[in-house]
């Protein structure tokens, strides 16, 4: 009985036709691979692996469309490996345990396995770590491919026993060297003007597979003549923005806002705020993430910032979307070119460490309160100073611990508000050091 993923006879021609695009147009070799150089090139890994005879097991990170499935299943031609692949969406342990004991009497018989696992990081921590006596060895060759960070998805022990490979989205280049590759098979051009050509492979957003399909749709319409860009547009979707809420796109995307204001970049800031609403993003999350900007990256140099975002919240809050979103982007243009401090930051966690590790040590008794006469006995309150008693207002007491050497934590920076402030702390520190003992 043939194996499911044994070879068999080219189909007819009829049947070639029923065939999608994308499935007609995959590569037979390596060579044939669109874009991937990074990975596939003379000096690149998979190149000096293949050039060496010894390929290791592989996990493949990169957005869909980009030739996973296609590199792995090459791989396996050049290597004379039989190619058996699953999915972790639809395979259980039962399957796992026969793909295993189907790749140990391949083993047996001289074939090696390499086993090709998409959406590997479906597979919970224990599924991972049932693949590494079979990785050791050497039942199978793993090639695991997924669209999320290995390193939070993937147990370590199996990322130790692999090496990761990143596949980057297609560049326009290359998503019009594939169009041309669709054309030649089709047998004609497609019917679209230079600038809705260009239109066509923007809404693909760098994934092959979606280039293809939209090729697809295009040809079916048998036009006579070329159409422009609007009619295009009229007529099909673009591709939904890879965006995944509590995914790896999300952080990267937050975290590109964040630095653009940080940076004091508003244009930059702007965009990235506009690509996570066009992706889906909870504006009620940006409210509380552009305030936490606020207060960790302008702070007190501009007081200010931190009120405009409660306002820019509220208003959102009172209008909704989309006309509430201007009262975010507005917060995130103010922020980025605001002054930048994060002294507050910086010394909030440096007082954080700080009380850890005195944690115990009680307050000075001289700033307690004495309510009852044993509390008075013990030396509660005793010796304390008033500081509106005092000259300046200011008595210069010493507030930490007994025992505590007391640190500088609060550092204000020349920039915004806390030039100001700097100057009454640098007023204070003078007086405590004539007033103090």
């Amino acid at each position: 009985m043939p194996d499911l993923f044994d070879q068999v006879d080219p189909p007819a021609e009829s049947e070639t036709k029923l065939r999608p695009l994308a499935d007609r147009l995959r590569p037979q070799n390596l060579a044939d691979v669109i874009g991937q150089e990074q990975v596939l090139g003379p000096d690149a890994p998979l190149g000096t692996m293949l050039a060496a005879g010894r390929l290791g097991s592989l996990v493949f990170w990169g957005p869909p469309g980009v030739g996973k499935t296609t590199i792995a299943r090459l791989l396996a031609d050049e290597t004379d490996l039989h190619f058996v692949q699953i999915s972790a969406i639809f395979t259980g342990v039962a399957d796992l345990k026969k793909v295993f004991e189907a790749a140990k009497l391949r083993r047996a018989n001289g074939q090696g396995t390499l086993l090709f696992v998409d959406e590997i990081h479906r597979f919970n921590k224990a599924q991972q770590d049932g693949f590494l006596p079979h990785m050791e060895d050497g039942t199978i060759l793993l090639v695991g491919a997924t669209t999320e960070n290995p390193s939070f998805e993937l147990n370590a022990a199996v990322l130790s026993r692999a090496q990761v490979l990143v596949l980057e989205r297609l560049s326009l280049a290359d998503l019009e060297r594939l169009t041309q590759r669709a054309e030649k098979e089709l047998g004609s051009a497609l019917p679209l003007t230079a600038h809705a050509r260009d239109a066509l492979q923007e809404m693909a957003d760098g994934d092959g597979r979606a280039l293809l399909n939209l090729i697809e749709q295009v040809d079916a319409w048998n036009l006579t003549d070329p159409i422009d860009n609007e009619t295009l547009t009229r007529r099909l979707m673009r591709r939904a923005a890879q965006y995944d809420k509590s995914g790896d796109a999300h952080y990267n995307l937050i975290s590109a806002l964040h630095k653009s204001v940080r940076g004091s970049d508003p244009d930059a800031a702007l965009y990235w705020l506009a690509r996570m609403l066009e992706s889906g993003e909870d504006p009620r999350y940006l409210a509380r993430r552009i305030t936490r900007m606020a207060v960790e990256d302008i702070g007190l140099a501009d007081p200010q910032a931190q009120a405009l975002c409660l306002q820019a919240w509220e208003t959102y809050e009172r209008l909704g979307s989309p006309e509430g979103e201007l009262a975010l982007a507005q917060a995130v243009a103010y922020l980025a070119l605001a002054p930048k401090s994060n002294a507050i930051y910086v010394a909030y966690k440096e007082a954080m460490r700080l009380a850890k590790k005195t944690g115990s040590k009680p307050p000075p008794k001289h700033i307690l309160n004495a309510p009852t006469q044993l509390m008075k006995d013990q030396g509660y309150g005793k010796d304390y100073a008033y500081d509106h008693d005092a000259e300046d207002g200011f008595s210069g007491q010493d507030y930490f611990p007994d025992k505590v050497k007391r640190p500088v934590l609060y550092a204000p920076v020349e920039r915004g508000f806390e030039r100001e402030l700097k100057k009454r702390l640098d007023y204070f520190t003078k007086l405590r050091t004539q007033r103090q003992p």
